[in-house]
């Protein structure tokens, strides 16, 4: 068909799960997902966790099996890109040099790995963690030899990456631009906790480094820092976040840079153009109306909920709660909230422990919370976020009180 009555850009979890609630709210019209890659649609975030480590295998990563997808009517062209939107016409030109006509486009395109621009980031040997081609050329690496791994970034990707390889038995160092792990997502008692943890695993954690190049010949043998010294390398690990894959509905006249703007229904500019996921920038409830992008998947799916919902007719305002979690070593990260703009910490438990809460108030209100091997701190505390609790910071760090009676 070379007609969609809802076209999605994008593979991934924010344009399945849109294909998947369209069908679920009783819609009968055509439905095509277009993905980059030549699988169909997966979980992304055990890449750096539970598959690279081989405990999952990519089977268990599907979204749904192969067979949904035709069961429900939901068209997959995989392996190609959309290049150019014409909003005019309600076309898509492709990579392949073919085109679509939609009656409704959902950009969910999310984003790529944000690329190093320094001398030898061409070289053999550097990997991106964002897909599974990816990870299964770095786990190739790692299986003929590679040992000495230098990751460069600090944050998830990075730091989840780094526990897995130590533990696989490589030699670790992970260099990071910014003061200390974690910095954009964290408060400094959490980054000082992860800190210590991945240098107790082995890892040689150096914060406050700039890379200047990588060197090597056709492979890269070393990462040079700024001090002139050199960090010995059989490979290199990049997680220095993405960018947003915008720059066709950019070109077509919506507006956005970092991130495609979008309103409360998730509608961008453009007629009949919604944007989800990574690569929308909305003014988020929970960050103080703050525009930003959050990258998660309870984003991507409750994004992709209230288009489906809308083009259903149905359209209700995107004010889902934002939570996240992240799996190293045997320690089990959930953050619930965004702490952006908070002004206050408070420390509930003890990291020494390594089962403890670093809780976050803006005004005296409680904002966000990350718990570090503390479930019932984190699905009682969520709700003192939702509610836009007040409590007393003492009530709060009393470990014998529980967080639900902090209401």
């Amino acid at each position: 068909m070379d007609h969609a009555d809802v076209l999605i850009v994008g593979g991934g979890h924010a344009g399945a799960q849109c294909a998947i609630a369209l069908r679920q709210n009783g819609y009968a019209g055509s439905v095509t997902i277009i993905g980059k890659e030549a699988e169909p649609p997966y979980e992304r975030p055990p890449l750096s966790k539970d598959y690279f480590s081989g405990e999952k295998s990519f089977e268990r990563l599907l979204i749904r099996p192969p067979a949904f997808w035709v069961a429900k009517a939901i068209g997959l062209r995989l392996g190609r890109e959309v290049i150019a939107v014409d909003p005019a016409a309600k076309r898509v030109a492709l990579s392949d040099g073919e085109s679509l006509t939609y009656g409704t486009l959902v950009w969910a395109a999310g984003g790529d790995a944000r690329r190093l621009s320094c001398v030898g980031s061409q070289l053999a040997g550097i990997h991106y963690v964002r897909t599974r081609e990816d990870c299964d050329r770095l786990m190739e690496e790692v299986a003929s030899g590679a040992r000495r791994i230098a990751v460069i970034g600090g944050g998830y990707i990075g730091l989840e990456a780094a526990a897995v390889l130590t533990r696989a038995g490589c030699q670790v160092t992970l260099l990071e631009a910014a003061p200390r792990v974690l910095a954009r997502v964290a408060g400094p008692e959490l980054s000082r906790f992860y800190e210590a943890e991945h240098r107790a695993h082995g890892v040689d954690l150096r914060t406050g480094v700039t890379v200047i190049d990588l060197q090597g010949e056709t492979r890269v043998a070393g990462v040079r820092l700024e001090d002139g010294s050199v960090v010995p390398a059989d490979a290199v690990i990049v997680g220095i976040g993405i960018v947003p894959a915008v720059a066709p509905l950019v070109a077509a006249g919506a507006a956005g840079a970092n991130g495609l703007e979008i309103d409360a229904f998730c509608r961008t500019t453009l007629p009949d153009v919604y944007a989800i996921g990574d690569c929308a920038a909305f003014a988020c409830h929970h960050a103080g109306g703050a525009v930003l992008r959050v990258e998660s998947v309870q984003n991507a799916n409750d994004q992709a909920g209230c288009v489906a919902r809308a083009i259903c007719g149905d359209a209700q305002p995107y004010r889902a709660f934002p939570w996240f979690w992240s799996n190293q070593y045997d320690l089990k990260l959930q953050t619930a909230g965004l702490s952006l703009g908070h002004d206050a910490m408070v420390m509930r438990g003890d990291p020494a422990t390594r089962s403890f809460s670093v809780i976050y108030l803006r005004e005296g209100r409680v904002i966000a919370l990350d718990c570090v091997n503390s479930v019932k701190d984190y699905v009682q505390g969520r709700k003192l976020v939702e509610a836009g609790a007040r409590p007393d910071p003492a009530r709060l760090t009393d470990t014998g009180i529980p967080l639900k009676d902090c209401l």
